[in-house]
């Protein structure tokens, strides 16, 4: 009985649990294709307790420049994309490209801010991908207090996750019959009305776990609501 109830405790205590989100700016979703398109948002979540984010800066790869870039308008917050020159001329798609650009900012605008237990998504649409396994995008996040923290940092060669690991895309190989607009997870494009698809594959394991969790404590209460039962009658 005693293992049952443990069971049953341990059941509710995962059913109601929040999930708990990446405590870190990531890419939602991060899987592309080499050489199409990517429509993703950086979510970002505010992890201090005493001050809010009021900006975000991406900075763009200028090895393997993307030459087009397009942000969501999100309401309180103002989207810049900066373009330059690129020191070394490259080629894209059989086109030489002597420009690209270098990096997207996002700033609050007065009056808002990501709060505290809060985060935002901030959605753009990125083009053409490089032909390479994954695509690191650096990220700055400043604080109302002044205080900047640097996401930037690649993963290690045995693949351990850094303190301060910057937002990435895995892109895979285009295959055969495959433009390349698609790739791994597809999201709406710019202006879509059905803005969380983006994010909803991120959700699936919360699900699996809540689901989980329901079954183990439904089971542990079952049975230790029988076992009370059959001892008050033997009583």
């Amino acid at each position: 009985m005693r293992t049952l109830a443990v069971l049953a405790v341990a059941g509710i205590a995962v059913l109601g649990t929040p999930t708990i989100a990446s405590a870190h700016v990531s890419a939602q979703p991060a899987e592309f294709t080499q050489g199409g398109r990517a429509t993703f948002a950086f979510r970002v979540p505010n992890e201090r307790d005493n001050a809010g984010t009021i900006k975000i800066e991406v900075t763009l790869p200028q090895d393997t420049p993307l030459t087009s870039v397009r942000t969501r308008p999100l309401t309180g917050w103002k989207a810049e994309a900066v373009k330059g020159k690129l020191d070394k001329p490259v080629t894209i798609a059989g086109k030489e490209i002597t420009e690209a650009f270098t990096s997207i900012t996002w700033t609050a605008e007065p009056g808002t801010k990501i709060g505290v237990n809060e985060y935002q998504e901030f959605y753009v649409a990125l083009g053409t991908l490089p032909e390479k396994d994954t695509l690191l995008l650096p990220t700055k996040q400043t604080y109302e207090n002044g205080e900047v923290v640097d996401w930037s940092q690649a993963a290690g060669a045995d693949g351990k996750e850094p303190e301060h690991p910057a937002p990435a895309l895995k892109l895979a190989a285009k295959k055969a019959g495959d433009d390349g607009h698609g790739g791994h997870g597809t999201t709406p494009a710019a202006g879509s009305t059905d803005t969380h698809q983006a994010s909803a594959g991120s959700d699936q394991t919360a699900r699996y776990l809540g689901g989980a969790g329901l079954a183990v404590g439904a089971l542990g209460l079952g049975f230790g609501v029988g076992a009370i039962l059959r001892s008050r009658r033997k009583a």
